[in-house]
């Protein structure tokens, strides 16, 4: 008796740390649904439309809630039902909610739906799972410019410096040494000899010169999903390239029949109109590439998406001669055609892209929103072949 009671007064400290075994398994799991499931969540309307900063909630399908399990190895278990059923047996009716079969008009249905776990994510941290095997592709030794980070790195102790930068257990020590000196070996009477002070240093580090050209379709014929998709996939590029480089210059363009340059707030709010004359979008950027970017120092990616219209088989070919002269240029040229659920075949501009043999050129098609990480992964995977 007493030992059953002693060990029942002993402590397992194992069970102390299952809390966050259980939370950190949790969260792994939640994780490797995400990844999972990237196609899908990177066009969530609520991640596009949100400030970039704030907590998202996103719906995993794949992940399992606990429940209990019953054993198979018995013959009767409750929710069995009376047996008897074979594959291809109609169990039930959308739109039935008595099981009368069809035409008895509509009503509640009976039949369960499919659970699913919301998990709250940052933007920031579904970025990291979103970029973890992305980069710039090609990229090559060009001019190097410094670059200086925000972080500091504290490595040197001085007698000297700003008090916000005292080192108080440095200080500490200084002055025990002084009073063991004189024989008393305590602290106190901190004297000007004893203060000390961190110091810090720049980061500065050198990051290869590279300007991205984001071009956009702004004409009439862009409705409400390529727009949606043309922003979907620019918010992620944006944001890929300012959390994985310092140095990276991006150059906005729109077009219709013309093209301009404008600022990053009128890319992504543009409305559409006009006609569409693509080849004046690609020699604007031909001209800023010359005027402003020599190839021999930057790193050149030019990208551009559009629904193929354009006007007219003089412009296909004035857009094909101008890419040309780009992947002379360039690392790599990217293309996106939008086609909401592949409805129409290939358009003209696309076809006439297929005349470009060059390694460098990237073209992908989107039929619908899960198509956007795809493009993601075809155009800055740096992998050396990538699906298309």
């Amino acid at each position: 008796m007493l030992q059953h009671t002693v060990s029942l007064s002993k402590q397992d400290w194992s069970l102390h740390r299952k809390g966050p075994i259980d939370q950190a398994r949790h969260n792994q799991k939640v994780k490797e649904a995400i990844k999972r499931n990237l196609a899908d969540i990177v066009s969530e309307e609520s991640i596009i439309t949100s400030d970039g900063s704030k907590v998202v909630k996103i719906p995993i399908r794949s992940l399992d809630l606990p429940h209990f399990r019953y054993d198979t190895r018995r013959n009767q278990q409750p929710g069995q039902g009376t047996g008897g059923s074979k594959v291809g047996d109609v169990i039930g009716q959308s739109g039935d909610p008595q099981g009368q079969g069809p035409g008895k008009g509509p009503g509640a249905g009976e039949m369960p739906g499919i659970d699913y776990y919301e998990a709250e994510i940052t933007i920031d941290e579904l970025a990291a799972l979103v970029f973890e095997d992305l980069g710039l592709p090609n990229l090559e030794d060009k001019g190097k410019a410094e670059v200086v980070s925000p972080d500091v790195r504290f490595n040197e102790i001085r007698k000297h410096g700003p008090m916000s930068n005292l080192d108080k257990r440095r200080t500490l020590l200084e002055n025990l040494r002084r009073n063991a000196r004189d024989g008393h070996a305590v602290v106190g009477g901190v004297q000007n000899d004893d203060l000390r002070f961190k110091t810090w240093v720049e980061d500065v580090r050198q990051e290869t010169n590279a300007v991205v050209i984001a071009m956009r379709d702004v004409s009439g014929s862009m409705g409400e999903f390529e727009k949606y998709i043309t922003r979907s996939f620019y918010f992620w590029m944006v944001r890929f390239l300012r959390t994985k480089y310092d140095h990276v210059q991006i150059v906005f363009i729109t077009h219709h029949t013309e093209a301009k340059e404008v600022d990053e707030d009128a890319f992504f709010n543009l409305g559409e109109s006009g006609g569409t004359k693509v080849s004046s979008a690609y020699q604007l950027a031909l001209d800023i590439v010359n005027d402003r970017y020599p190839p021999a120092l930057w790193n050149i990616y030019p990208f551009h998406f559009s629904d193929g219209d354009n006007w007219g088989e003089v412009d296909n070919q004035r857009c094909l001669d101008i890419v040309r002269q780009l992947l002379t240029m360039c690392n790599i040229f990217g293309y996106g055609e939008i086609q909401e659920g592949g409805r129409r075949s290939i358009s003209t501009l696309m076809s006439a892209f297929q005349h470009i043999d060059d390694p460098k050129f990237l073209g992908v098609t989107i039929t619908s929103k899960e198509d956007v990480f795809p493009a993601l992964r075809r155009f800055f995977s740096t992998r050396e072949a990538v699906p298309a």
